[in-house]
């Protein structure tokens, strides 16, 4: 992963030429093998970035996909089938989780260095990306490095539980957010800044946002804290996305889902359409399922040793140049209709939904003024119950976060049960569009999965990492 930040980092400066590149970035040297003190944060900032784009844009968006039922395992391969058949235990895909902590290595030495030098427009940004790369983790895996983690010096660090996480990270978010960008000192961010090219009113943004996401998270474990939490945020949020976006058809240069899946396995046919979501979106004729879809029928999910012929299902469309999104609008302001309904008594809720569907429609080239207007079949509830309005909310939002973003949906979908959970299999003719089905293969007893392991690597290297394991069918602490 080093070199593979280094290669996207290296890229990027050629190809865009950053001013920060050209003064700052030395290409030849490792950002990671250079002394941690002093080191400009023009030069770690970008090899950060990527950092986390990599590990939450490869294996992360493969899992989240595969579990929020974006696609299933082809029946003529078998790449994922540990995945889909929720069989992955600690020795399987651990390098998202050490290439996050590489990734968070560098975001904290530049919150460091920041600090000690008073320039607090990085500082700012290393905490937001510290706050939401660790989030992704805690999510993952519940129990986490974070205190001792800032200890660069520290190879075994304690854990920290998962409600401890939620509470110190929304301690540095406020914490960063209080100092005064415009007494910052020193260099001021600009290309290196691979999301908003140094304006910070929009990492402000960024840092509400994910404040309103962290509290939106504890609706059920802590709903008196998500209440009195989200009450002191006003409603400065993101009115755009958080993304990095410069990335070409080229090895290496490319979206990480795309690299990882498609350019690096040499196949294009691993990723097939799952029944979930696939019928979810033909039933209701909704022209992004053309967007995310190729030609053919779906794949009950987990059903690997399907005999269908493989050539008639349907492959997933991935591209070389889609966007990594931390925060999209769309979840921004998915976000906050639901803060609006669960404590504003549902005030301009419906007005934030229909924007958030009209802009993700956007994104593939169509209009969502049809499917929202009145009598559409995405037409807001505003008559209905809360449970009705969260489920218009969170069925977009999962189908929103396609294709990179199967994670977040994955842990809304933990959260809120939404979209539910079939009680038949998706080859019973009872079965509703859009439910989610037990992997035909799974192999959890009919018990969805919640989490991963903590990885084996961390385990026996690691004194102070938990010593009892704990399986893919417990929930983390907020669910």
């Amino acid at each position: 992963m080093k070199e593979m930040k280094k290669i996207i980092v290296s890229a990027l400066c050629m190809i865009f030429l950053f001013a920060s590149c050209e003064d700052d970035l030395d290409i030849n040297r490792d950002p990671d093998r250079l002394s941690p003190d002093g080191v400009a944060p023009a030069t770690e900032l970008p090899s950060a970035i990527t950092g986390i784009v990599g590990a939450q844009g490869a294996e992360f968006a493969i899992i989240g996909g595969m579990w929020s039922q974006f696609w299933a395992q082809s029946n003529a391969a078998n790449q994922y089938r540990t995945i889909d058949a929720y069989s992955i235990n600690s020795t399987n895909y651990q390098g998202a989780w050490n290439n996050m902590y590489d990734a968070l290595g560098d975001v904290r030495n530049i919150k460091r260095n920041a600090f000690e030098a008073g320039n607090w427009n990085y500082y700012l940004i290393a905490t937001t990306l510290e706050v939401y790369g660790s989030q992704i983790l805690a999510d993952w895996y519940d129990d986490i490095p974070y205190e001792d983690a800032n200890d660069f010096t520290n190879f075994e660090p304690s854990f920290n539980t998962g409600e401890q996480v939620y509470d110190l990270m929304i301690a540095d978010l406020n914490d960063a957010l209080s100092k005064n960008l415009a007494s910052s000192q020193g260099s001021a961010p600009q290309s290196d800044d691979f999301i908003f090219a140094g304006d910070m009113s929009k990492w402000v943004q960024f840092a509400n946002t994910l404040k309103l996401k962290i509290y939106l998270r504890q609706t059920n474990a802590r709903p008196s804290v998500a209440q009195s939490g989200i009450a002191t945020l006003g409603n400065n949020f993101l009115s755009e996305d958080a993304a990095m976006t410069q990335f070409i058809d080229e090895a290496n240069r490319s979206n990480p889902l795309y690299e990882s899946d498609r350019r690096q396995l040499n196949t294009a046919t691993n990723l097939r359409a799952s029944t979930t979501m696939h019928s979810f979106l033909s039933d209701n004729a909704d022209p992004r399922l053309d967007a995310f879809y190729g030609t053919g029928v779906p794949l009950n999910q987990g059903d690997y040793q399907s005999g269908a012929a493989p050539a008639s299902i349907s492959i997933v469309n991935l591209s070389a140049t889609t966007p990594v999104y931390f925060i999209s609008a769309e979840h921004s302001m998915f976000m906050q209709a639901e803060a609006r309904e669960r404590y504003s008594a549902g005030a301009g809720a419906k007005a934030l939904y229909d924007a958030a569907v009209t802009e993700s429609f956007n994104k593939w080239g169509f209009d969502a003024a049809p499917f929202i207007a009145s009598g559409g079949v995405y037409e807001y509830p505003t008559a209905g119950t809360l449970e009705e309005k969260l489920e218009a909310i969170i069925t977009q939002k999962w189908i929103s976060s396609f294709p990179g973003n199967g994670f977040e949906s994955f842990f809304e979908h933990n959260r809120t049960g939404i979209p539910a959970e079939s009680s038949v299999a998706q080859s019973d003719p009872g079965y509703v569009s859009g439910q989610f089905a037990y992997s035909v293969e799974g192999s959890t007893g009919g018990e969805f999965p919640q989490r991963l392991e903590w990885p084996n690597d961390e385990l026996t290297r690691n004194a102070n990492a938990p010593s009892t394991p704990v399986k893919i069918t417990v929930p983390v602490w907020w669910k």
